[in-house]
């Protein structure tokens, strides 16, 4: 019997000039634990004088994490934040009753050429969390824990795997780990938790009778034993968690299990009364139609 539950592949999407690959939330399988948006951006190169633009957008009930492998980017935010995101680095921000924040390339980072790439995913929070504060925290590269298992180099992104706890300040169990994975090695899934799945950046990976390729999220089944091995040199990541308790509804950056609640953020950014993010105030993305 197959340890794989269901298999993702990349969704294609254009973010205005800037291409993702989507893979959460999907039609059959909205969440992993947690996670309940993940977007694989790039490798995406930028001439200099070239850069992104992700407006000021709102969101409520749920927890942003970017991811870098490569490049930068700046982060701002109605808390008055401001800070380059740098690759290998986290950067959570739980929106809990509403944030707003723009990703920007800075002038500096547009004055030379470079190249993009990382991951955004989306925490949804437990019930009781989804109006908590707003908070954003950094953690640079250095403080987060980095280890290896039979040659396997791993980075503890968020959460706890393997022995370790990452500086993360989350609001349920999970896992959230970066493996590079040389060609012949093998890599056991922590068992821990009853949701799991790995995304592969590049790089082949079998598990069991299936092949793995890249830009593909294998979801698993609850408590199996499940070892992956590298085909070839493989990078990747491996997440999930508890499940949490009710459903959860979704429209463009709102997460919330009221579809109320949903409703008064819609108004609520139509009618302006989000707060504005420092620095960045001329500008919003509308409200989809």
């Amino acid at each position: 019997m197959s340890v794989i539950l269901l298999t993702i592949s990349a969704r294609d999407k254009d973010l205005g000039g800037f291409s993702v690959g989507r893979i959460l939330p999907f039609a059959k399988r909205h969440m992993v634990g947690p996670f309940i948006f993940l977007d694989h951006m790039g490798p995406a190169y930028f001439a200099a004088g070239e850069g992104i633009n992700v407006r000021p957008h709102p969101h409520i009930g749920l927890a942003t994490v970017t991811y870098l492998f490569e490049g930068n980017m700046f982060h701002r935010d109605s808390l008055g934040s401001a800070q380059e995101i740098l690759a290998g680095a986290v950067n959570w921000m739980t929106a809990g009753r509403g944030i707003v924040h723009s990703e920007r390339s800075s002038p500096e980072q547009r004055a030379q050429a470079r190249t993009l790439h990382g991951l955004q995913t989306w925490v949804a929070l437990p019930q009781e969390f989804e109006e908590v504060a707003p908070e954003f925290h950094h953690h640079s590269a250095a403080s987060l824990p980095a280890f290896e298992i039979n040659q396997v180099a791993l980075k503890l992104i968020a959460g706890t795997a393997y022995g370790y706890t990452a500086p993360v300040k989350v609001f349920s169990p999970l896992f959230y780990v970066e493996a590079r994975m040389p060609a012949g090695t093998q890599l056991q899934l922590p068992l821990e938790y009853a949701e799991r799945a790995l995304y592969l950046v590049s790089g082949e990976l079998r598990i069991g009778d299936a092949v793995i390729q890249p830009r593909s999220m294998p979801v698993f089944v609850e408590a199996a034993d499940v070892h992956i091995s590298a085909s070839s040199d493989a990078h990747l990541v491996l997440l999930g968690g508890d499940t949490l308790p009710g459903r959860r509804h979704i429209y463009w950056n709102f997460v919330s299990t009221s579809e109320a609640r949903i409703e008064a953020a819609k108004s609520d950014w139509k009618a302006g009364r989000f707060a504005k993010v420092p620095g960045d105030e001329e500008e919003f993305i509308p409200l989809p139609e």
